[in-house]
């Protein structure tokens, strides 16, 4: 036994004789830069990953439950500014049809003209106009455009973090973006007759959206 704790030794201490300086310089370039991307991050071009990005709402039933939904089709852009997050823009849309809230005779039914109407108006659109840092906090003002109604609304984003980019992907940010709006405003008027005492779908809709984007390559200029 004595003998193998003695040969575990000799070799941990040879591992940590021939770790050369190079690479203890290297992983220290590493954690540095982790650690300011981690802070500040990059500016560019982010593209929502859509695999690890949720647009989704949740509308209260009868006055008991929120039930949650989201559009499974969609594409977004943050144009992130880190010196002056204040220079940022954020784009998105989602393509009505492909709303899902987990049953089947809903779905269709939002999609009908009395909800979404989507066949008449197939996306839902938003385009930033402001972006304004408030103590730690981020607020993103835009216009939304549901069901051919523009309206300007506010987003509180919460920049959750970044990560540098590597060999197989740009740096990459995320982001928790809520808010609010009321159906009405935007031509959704199911149930809005319903006898008082009887809510059914709630006039007022949370949108909560939970981005993870990664960083575009700039484009090479056409050779001359």
């Amino acid at each position: 036994m004595k003998r193998l704790v003695f040969i575990f030794g000799i070799v941990a201490a040879s591992f940590l004789f021939f770790t050369d300086d190079s690479t203890n310089a290297h992983a220290q370039r590493f954690e540095e830069k982790f650690a300011v991307a981690q802070a500040k991050g990059e500016s560019g071009v982010y593209e929502f990953d859509k695999a690890h990005t949720f647009i989704g709402f949740n509308v209260n039933h009868l006055g008991l439950i929120d039930v949650p939904g989201h559009f499974r089709d969609f594409t977004g852009t943050i144009n992130y500014n880190a010196e002056d997050v204040t220079k940022s823009s954020v784009n998105f849309s989602a393509k009505i049809a492909s709303v899902e809230t987990g049953a089947a005779g809903r779905d269709a039914h939002l999609k009908r003209a009395d909800f979404f109407d989507a066949e008449k108006f197939p996306e839902m659109t938003f385009a930033s106009k402001k972006v304004e840092k408030r103590g730690s906090d981020v607020v993103v003002t835009g216009d939304l455009t549901l069901r051919g109604v523009t309206k300007s609304i506010s987003f509180d984003f919460d920049i959750k973090g970044f990560l540098p980019g590597n060999e197989r992907s740009g740096a990459k940010m995320g982001v928790m973006a809520k808010t609010e709006i009321n159906r009405f405003d935007y031509g959704v008027d199911y149930g809005k007759a319903a006898p008082a005492g009887r809510p059914g779908v709630a006039n007022k809709v949370d949108i909560d959206i939970r981005i993870e984007a990664v960083k575009q390559k700039p484009v090479a200029a056409p050779a001359e």
